[in-house]
């Protein structure tokens, strides 16, 4: 094997199972977490585990879906980026016939675009079958560039991408707007499960909450999230589905909702930009194939049904390990006692927790 085509092996487990259900599959699954921090994987399976107890299990929501790519155009001043920007809101219909011609999965299905002096940043959003989508939108924008150069006067190019997308970027807009899957997760715990499973209470976990995730994210000036580590299960789970790891920046964005309802635990976590595909770059090797196979993602349905079944079992895993956490941090010492257990080579997976 040549240096060019070596492979990085990142240790990798299977935890779970966990249960899912709401608008887009009913499910019980293991899921694959590849890390170098190994009290992921019993962090993870903690709050699977806490699913698998509750009839329901966690309800996903698909609440929207689109991958965007931004344009730049130069105008000759102001009022042309504006009369070109309102001539591109008109062609909506003439421009969703461009993107048909240049891809078989890829539709447009909104644009919206900012002025900045005599620039215009023109941010196309598409839906993309079963493809993360970004390359496969990136081929759209270029055709719709393309076309907009030759059809509206006044304006030339400025680049295919503006950074108004956002790609690999945590950024307000796509906190706003969505990139990818939008997905809440919700699970409402039992007051016996709170404290036998987590060995806490609700009250504890819905003032945390308050305090680490919403306070102290608005105090370090946090950009439209409020979580506790959302990046580590999303990595582990990118990393083992062939996914582009670095769209854990934006897909880290994201919202934990508690409430303690008369010692029951309300525990949701809405992610606004889940960047997932289950087909293209990534998906054909062999490790990938299997675990998306395992996943359920690799059946015979329409196009875009594989990837949304997808990003809700990762949406899934991103409740287990916030909830985990969480409790683990509502008990003094909690926290370390079990970084220095699993991470110094034990195998015991007596509580699971992840920084």
């Amino acid at each position: 094997m040549t240096e060019a085509h070596a492979i990085a092996g990142v240790p990798m487990k299977w935890v779970g199972p966990l249960r899912i259900s709401g608008n887009v599959a009913d499910l019980e699954t293991e899921v694959p977490l590849a890390t170098y921090e190994s009290p992921l994987w019993p962090s993870v399976g903690r709050g699977a585990k806490v699913s698998m107890l509750v009839e329901q299990g966690i309800v996903a929501t698909l609440v929207d879906e689109r991958m965007t790519r931004s344009v730049l155009v130069e105008a000759t001043d102001a009022q042309t980026a504006y009369m070109a920007a309102r001539s591109i809101d008109a062609r909506l219909g003439e421009l969703q016939e461009v993107v048909r011609g240049c891809s078989r999965f890829a539709e447009l299905i909104g644009i919206r675009h900012e002025i900045n002096a005599n620039l215009l940043f023109v941010r196309f959003e598409f839906t993309t079958g079963d493809a993360s989508g970004h390359n496969m939108a990136t081929l759209a924008s270029d055709a719709l560039l393309q076309h907009l150069l030759r059809t509206i006067p006044g304006i030339s190019y400025g680049s295919i991408s503006g950074n108004y997308c956002t790609d690999k970027k945590a950024t307000a807009i796509n906190g706003i707007l969505g990139r990818g899957k939008n997905v809440v997760t919700e699970l409402l715990v039992p007051r016996d499960v709170v404290e036998g499973v987590l060995h806490t209470t609700a009250a504890r976990i819905a003032r945390l909450n308050l305090r680490k995730n919403m306070l102290g994210t608005l105090l370090a000036g946090g950009i439209r999230s409020a979580n506790a580590h959302f990046a580590n299960m999303l990595l582990g789970f990118y990393l083992a589905t062939g996914q582009d790891a670095a769209n854990i920046v934006e897909g880290s964005q994201g919202v934990v909702m508690t409430e303690d309802r008369d010692g029951d635990l309300y525990f949701a976590c809405t992610l606004p930009n889940l960047i997932v595909g289950t087909v293209g770059n990534g998906k054909g090797l062999p490790f990938v194939e299997t675990n998306l196979a395992r996943l359920g993602c690799r059946a015979e349905r329409a196009p875009g049904e594989n990837a949304r079944r997808l990003a809700v079992i990762a949406a899934a895993t991103v409740l287990c390990g916030e909830l985990s956490l969480l409790a683990a941090q509502t008990n003094p010492g909690e926290l370390m006692r079990a970084h220095v257990q699993l991470e110094r080579g034990s195998t015991t997976e007596k509580v699971g927790v992840q920084a």
